[in-house]
């Protein structure tokens, strides 16, 4: 535990303690020696001017009737919460020129005023913590602004599709749910009232977007999470069937530790493969994916979707035999 943890935790103890704690206690709380125990103690009654009263034998405490009024001053992060703040930092430089960096230009500004106040003055190297876009998309900033603030508004949204798969240009009417980022990428979760369900549009394939006077239709989150966190992928929908892929163990010592559905089952197997369980809807997003490992992986069940790889493979294949 750093100091800053050591003030923080300290201060809690004192705060919430109805009797003196004594120092051996506070040593074996803050993981540190008598000596810092009383530094620290020092600390916040001569520098942060906490009310702390008592002495070595009887213990310490924060004096009563003070308690409830004392907090510490400024902004206090464990070392958890300053390397999340460091990467938030990186994360937000990188979006110079997108679609996020006007918006969140202020808080880049508050975080590094943070960075350096919990510094003390000292300049933290943040080129350090990289953070590295994949595969994004180019994002227009109106559509992607009138859809946040649909939804954060909750008014109904119309706009342009036009859907990536076949290019068809539709309007659409919806009470938008959520805004949610997915592989570098943002999509739109709502309500579509020509179609009567629940859709995700791909924020990049939006144009002409507008706010309507009319509030949405608010859905449930039990509902939204069943329809669209039940499958795998974005596009998810209610699950059709479990796929079953085992992996190589080559590859099984990666996908042992990755994260592809929160209901997903996984089981190592005797001669070292990895066995991988997940339900699914649509089945483009996850044959993309399991396609991706190549010949470490192979889709066991259902027959089905062992039939759309093989035949995915099949015109692959198809590519360099004309030759």
């Amino acid at each position: 535990m750093d100091r800053y943890e050591r003030i923080n935790a300290l201060h809690r103890i004192l705060k919430s303690a109805r009797y003196p704690v004594t120092v051996p206690r506070l040593q074996e709380e803050l993981g540190c020696s008598r000596a810092t125990v009383y530094r620290d103690l020092a600390f916040l009654r001569d520098a942060l001017m906490a009310p702390v009263v008592g002495d070595g034998e009887a213990g310490f405490r924060y004096e009563s009737g003070e308690a409830s009024r004392f907090e510490l001053p400024g902004l206090w992060l464990s070392s958890e919460e300053l390397h999340a703040l460091l990467a938030a930092q990186q994360l937000l430089a990188r979006t110079g020129g997108g679609v996020l960096s006007s918006a969140l230009a202020p808080l880049h500004q508050r975080i590094e005023g943070l960075l350096a106040e919990h510094a003390g003055g000292k300049r933290w190297p943040v080129e350090r913590v990289r953070v590295i876009p994949h595969r994004t998309r180019r994002t227009d900033e109106h559509a992607f602004r009138t859809a946040a603030s649909a939804v954060l508004e909750r008014k109904r949204l119309a706009f342009e599709y036009r859907a990536r798969s076949t290019d068809e240009k539709t309007r659409r009417t919806v009470s938008p749910q959520r805004i949610t980022h997915y592989r570098d990428n943002w999509y739109l979760d709502a309500w579509d009232h020509e179609r009567d369900a629940l859709r995700s549009f791909s924020v990049d394939r939006i144009g002409n977007a507008r706010v309507l006077e009319e509030a949405a239709l608010d859905i449930g989150d039990d509902q939204l999470d069943q329809h669209l966190s039940s499958s795998y992928g974005i596009f998810s929908g209610e699950p059709k069937g479990w796929a079953t892929i085992v992996f190589s163990p080559k590859a099984a010592r990666w996908v042992a530790d990755e994260h592809w559905h929160s209901m997903q089952q996984g089981r190592w197997l005797p001669d070292g493969r990895y066995e991988l369980k997940i339900p699914y809807g649509t089945s483009r997003e996850l044959l993309m994916d399991v396609l991706h490992y190549g010949s470490d992986a192979e889709v066991i069940e259902p027959k089905s979707l062992r039939e759309q790889v093989r035949s995915l493979l099949s015109l692959a294949l198809s590519q360099y035999d004309r030759d």
